[in-house]
């Protein structure tokens, strides 16, 4: 494309800037510096053969850690539904005007954020010590029933209690904090339409809260998944660490089963990433800029005739019938 002089009618339009582009030899530098960094990493990796990778491969697929894989994710998954639920009923009774709900969620907030997890999974391993029988009958008055606490409150139990418990006060926050960011304008406005309170939760504030509520949520649950390791205080021996550290005492090669522990918890975690950035893609439609439709297609012409003030429908004409176009020309047959 040649480049033209524009009539004398056009003289005031703004000429086309020769912008120099600005150098980042520090960018240059850092990724220079990544880059072999990256490979000092991997012939470390090829070379060392402390890693004994025959070990990690053939560990990868063994059994028992698949077993492991297994009952982790079984764990995850049961204990988020625990804490999930108990989180919503937490975030409602939080902004209850009832003073006892609010009270009694600001204090189960308080005391299972206060403790530290592995304290609370030792409790529960413990639950039996402290009530060794569970009975249900009149208060100061004759015994119903009673059953085993171990029969009742399993180890599997126990470290689902100690882990959801737990996870419902961070949840409860997440919840309170995504129903907070709801404009209470939007429920005044439904009210006044005659809207009954449950469907404008379910209809108006809940879609939008969930786009403040998914993404933290994620990060929770992978790390839940995570947090499963330390259910060894409980104890209990079905999980993925335990499988693997098992196996590490019993061959006497702790690296390489750490690997094995590690490239699962990452397959899981990578996982989890991926149900979690489509979740975020639906609930935020139409604020995230992830709408489904394509924005309008841009005429870079039409674009360089706005921002030089010609008009694109009746541009001025140049000898052998080109069209200028800020500074610049197009052919009538084509550009």
């Amino acid at each position: 494309m040649r480049s033209t002089t524009l009539p004398a009618a056009d003289k005031d339009a703004p000429e086309l800037i020769d912008a120099v582009p600005v150098r980042h030899p520090g960018r240059w530098a850092g990724a220079a510096v990544i880059v072999i960094f990256l490979a000092l990493l991997v012939q470390s990796l090829a070379t060392n053969p402390n890693f004994r990778w025959d070990v990690v491969w053939l560990y990868l697929r063994d059994t028992r850690v698949i077993q492991g894989v297994g009952w982790t994710l079984v764990l995850t998954a049961v204990s988020m539904v625990l804490a999930i639920v108990l989180a919503i009923l937490l975030a409602f009774m939080r902004q209850s005007d009832n003073p006892i709900f609010r009270w009694s969620s600001w204090t189960w907030v308080w005391f299972f954020r206060g403790t530290p997890v592995y304290t609370q999974l030792l409790f529960w391993g413990l639950l039996a010590v402290l009530y060794p029988k569970m009975s249900v009958g009149v208060p100061f008055g004759p015994e119903l029933f009673a059953l085993n606490t171990q029969d009742v409150v399993s180890a599997f139990w126990a470290a689902v209690l100690g882990l959801g418990l737990n996870e419902s006060a961070y949840l409860a926050e997440i919840f309170r904090a995504g129903l907070k960011s709801v404009d209470k304008g939007q429920t005044e406005a439904a009210e006044a339409l005659g809207m009954r309170s449950r469907k404008i939760m379910w209809r108006i504030v809940l879609p939008q809260a969930m786009r403040v509520i998914v993404p933290p949520t994620g990060n929770e649950t992978i790390g839940m998944l995570k947090t499963t390791s330390l259910v060894l205080a409980v104890p209990f021996t079905l999980d993925l660490t335990f499988q693997t550290n098992a196996l590490a005492n019993r061959t006497y090669l702790p690296i390489p089963l750490l690997i094995v522990a590690a490239f699962w918890y990452l397959v899981i975690t990578s996982i989890l990433m991926v149900g979690q950035h489509f979740i975020e893609k639906h609930y935020g439609k139409g604020v995230d800029n992830v709408s489904g439709a394509r924005g309008p297609v841009i005429n870079p012409a039409a674009a360089k005739a706005a921002a030089a003030g010609i008009d694109e429908h009746n541009p001025p004409k140049l000898s052998g019938g080109a069209t200028a176009v800020d500074g610049e020309y197009i052919e009538e047959s084509g550009r």
